[in-house]
């Protein structure tokens, strides 16, 4: 019956043409497509297969202490009136503004303490730029303090500008060095240099820090960068300050003004205890439940707990794909239950030993 009804529709019936047209055309166009490595709609992956990704790799960190810290004052800065500047050191430094400050000599200062000798002193950070800067001014900074120093270049000097864009010299270069040769053997940092832009007549674009640097004892550079937290987590950019975090064997000389260039290197709070206390409270945008614990890289965003990083390849701020994620702190062990009953249970019986003990 089921043979003559199909040999009917195919001599009298235009819809059995129809409908096998129809159906190659989709097996062909699934074919071509999967050919060409479109992805499968939602809709037709199995559940297992939805739920299977890979596990985002951790990047190793290593926590080391910087004794330095420099931030922009909140007042108005620029060329002619100056800036505020914000030093925070654990040791006694020496503050070394450069004006005017060569960019392909301030690059090949970089290169030559790798190459050369390690640029800890004052003396020699101005001897590796050649003395190419317009001009420098010299402050020490005591142990732990918090004053703020006032820096702005000589008005006899008559010097409003640098040029138009693109420019050979940066405003400012400040360079943070210890002042105690035993310090400087007792710190692996030994030196942090801080690129300032500061608006003049040919161009206003506010202060702002441009890059940080931290030169190391080994003849490394590690870049500064800031991590993001969301808007409920302060709104605002944190600098990982104060130190620096990295494997050693990634560490490499970096170019100022070439970011794009570098490799992702990323700074972790010395003070990990203190930043960890700061984000207890702030739940993770995810769950909404635990404290955040996690940054994301190459966006940097902090914004997720360590439960959520499990399940998560794309940040949930930007939808950046993640590479790479590390822990701020590495949060102690919880004792569970059944731990706590046990340990309950022998406290219990180490005071009836002690009180059978005493009876005897």
């Amino acid at each position: 019956m089921a043979a003559a009804f199909l040999v009917m529709l195919y001599d009298y019936s235009p819809l059995f043409y129809i409908s096998v047209i129809s159906l190659c055309f989709i097996i062909t166009a699934a074919m071509v497509l999967g050919w060409f490595g479109f992805d499968v709609p939602v809709i037709l992956r199995s559940s297992d297969e939805a739920e299977s990704f890979s596990v985002t790799p951790e990047k190793q960190m290593v926590q080391v202490t910087n004794p330095f810290a420099l931030q922009l004052g909140p007042t108005t800065a620029s060329v002619t009136e100056g800036v505020t500047l914000r030093p925070g050191c654990l040791e006694e430094c020496v503050l070394t503004c450069y004006w005017g400050c060569g960019i392909q000599a301030l690059q090949l200062a970089m290169q030559s303490h790798q190459h050369g000798p390690r640029l800890t002193t004052p003396h020699l950070f101005q001897q590796a730029l050649h003395f190419q800067y317009r001009h420098c001014q010299s402050f020490i900074i005591d142990k732990e303090g918090q004053e703020e120093q006032f820096v702005q270049i000589p008005a006899d000097l008559g010097i409003t500008d640098f040029g138009q864009m693109p420019r050979e010299c940066y405003p400012l270069v400040a360079v943070l060095t210890l002042a105690d040769p035993e310090a400087r053997e007792t710190y692996n940092i030994v030196a942090n240099v801080t690129v300032i832009h500061l608006p003049d007549d040919k161009y206003r674009l506010p202060a702002r820090i441009l890059f940080q640097y931290l030169l190391t004892s080994q003849g490394n550079m590690y870049d500064l960068k800031p991590l993001f937290m969301s808007s409920e987590n302060e709104g605002s950019a944190r600098a990982t300050e104060p130190a620096a975090g990295g494997e050693a064997s990634e560490a490499k000389a970096q170019e100022p003004g070439e970011e794009g260039e570098k490799e992702e290197e990323e700074e972790e709070d010395a003070d990990s205890e203190g930043e960890s206390l700061e984000m207890q409270g702030k739940d993770c945008v995810v769950c909404q439940n635990a404290s955040v614990n996690r940054v994301l890289l190459p966006c940097r965003h902090t914004c997720v707990c360590d439960s959520c990083m499990t399940r998560l390849q794309h940040c949930p701020m930007c939808r950046a794909f993640v590479m790479e994620s590390f822990a701020l702190s590495q949060s102690p062990v919880a004792f569970t239950n059944e731990e706590e009953e046990e340990e309950e249970d022998d406290d219990e019986q180490e005071e009836d030993n002690k009180g059978v003990e005493d009876e005897e």
